[in-house]
């Protein structure tokens, strides 16, 4: 007996229900089979160090904190927020935060939070393979929408 949702899903017009759908199977796939438990955030967030450690990313937001004043309420309450999450992630050994000269502070992979990562992305990798879609119209997609995300961070200066 097939499951109950493939009829529905099979009729589905709504273009974001599916995505949603899909980026729920991408996520289960992985913290089913990831050898450490994490939640879907905390997935998204180790993924972020990783980015922001990049040296384009690192040096616009070295830009955008050179711009914030030291009394900046708004800013201090998103780098608690901020930190609590990363300081979750620190408890398990997956990152560190440091304190630099040019940023509040700065968050770094660690060894086991690198190799977290490779799993994480071997997994996503394996899902994908099983999802057997075609890439080609995924990028036309991608390409069509990504503009929006990237005015969004651009209108919200990168802090967020």
């Amino acid at each position: 007996m097939a499951h109950p949702h493939v009829d529905a899903i099979s009729s589905m017009e709504d273009a974001s229900k599916l995505i949603d759908i899909i980026s729920e199977s991408k996520i289960s796939h992985v913290r089913s089979n990831l050898s450490i438990h994490l939640h879907e955030s905390q997935i998204k967030l180790l993924k972020n160090v990783d980015k922001h450690s990049k040296k384009h990313h690192r040096k616009a937001r070295v830009r955008q904190y050179a711009k914030i004043s030291d009394d900046d309420a708004h800013f201090k309450l998103h780098s608690k927020l901020y930190l609590k999450r990363y300081e979750k992630l620190a408890r398990k050994n997956l990152v560190e935060i440091v304190e630099v000269d040019d940023l509040h502070y700065d968050v770094v992979l660690t060894d086991y939070g690198s190799e977290i990562l490779s799993e994480i992305r071997l997994l996503e990798k394996d899902w994908a393979e099983i999802a057997d879609f075609d890439v080609e119209e995924l990028r036309k997609v991608a390409l069509n929408t990504f503009e929006i995300s990237y005015k969004f961070k651009k209108s919200q200066k990168y802090q967020f």
